[in-house]
């Protein structure tokens, strides 16, 4: 399998041209993964532009590609959302890596009454950026054409405001409603993770009041760090993406 990059500029390359990888994208792609001259590598700008080449030159500072296809993956038009409730340790950042590996299209962070985490201040700036960091290399991992965006930290108040023009999904293994059974209407679908201790009632019901549902997976209760990976998997089946 071809290496993957990411370099936003190359938004308006075409077949024929030569593209250079630098600064980090080069580094990684000399001293890291070892690319040689006449290999063949996927380039792409994150926002849906697919690139095909052959790498011609290699140095430590730039990595030089001739572009032999080029193509343009638009966005579905039923996207999937993960709210993910801020936790303790890395199971967040887990459970964020893993839905960008399965195709989440965005990622929400949270900040629930339950969540142990805080992002506040200077601290949410740092953490927005980090989850970007996890996305990004998780992204090229699995070979996307489209980068998902990562917002901002968002209340329970901003969340209830995201019900109106999207189905809002909250994943509660105490429902009845299993995911597997609901259909698609064309709009988004958000699914809404809650922390370690679960979302609070008075979260429930200020998300339920904006026409948020709740879904269960199945008969286990799973960690925040595998609840939302597992149900976008099962979105992804519901939608034929996969």
């Amino acid at each position: 399998m071809a290496l993957h990059f990411i370099v936003p500029s190359c938004t308006q390359v075409q077949v024929g041209e030569l593209i250079a990888l630098t600064g980090a994208e080069a580094k990684h792609a000399s001293v890291v993964r070892r690319v040689r001259v006449g290999e063949s590598v996927t380039i792409g700008d994150g926002a849906g532009v697919w690139l095909e080449g052959t790498v011609e030159d290699v140095s430590a500072a730039q990595v030089a590609v001739r572009v032999s296809a080029r193509r343009e993956q638009q966005q579905p038009e039923s996207r999937i959302v993960l709210v993910q409730a801020l936790a303790k340790g890395d199971r967040d950042e887990l459970a964020v890596q893993a839905a960008c590996e399965l195709g989440v299209d965005e990622i929400v962070p949270w900040q629930a009454a339950r969540s142990i985490s805080r992002w506040e201040g200077a601290k949410a700036d740092k953490g927005r950026e980090r989850w970007a960091t996890i996305v990004r290399e998780a992204a090229k991992q699995a070979h996307r054409a489209w980068v998902p965006e990562v917002s901002s930290v968002q209340s329970t108040a901003q969340l209830a405001a995201r019900a109106a023009d999207a189905r809002m999904l909250i994943l509660d293994p105490w429902t009845q409603t299993r995911l597997a059974g609901i259909r698609p209407d064309g709009r988004d679908l958000v699914l809404v993770v809650g922390p370690e201790g679960g979302i609070a009632p008075e979260e429930l019901e200020k998300l339920e009041a904006a026409g948020a549902e709740r879904v269960r997976l199945g008969e286990t209760v799973l960690r925040t760090s595998t609840a939302g990976p597992a149900a976008i998997a099962v979105l992804s089946s519901i939608l034929g993406r996969w």
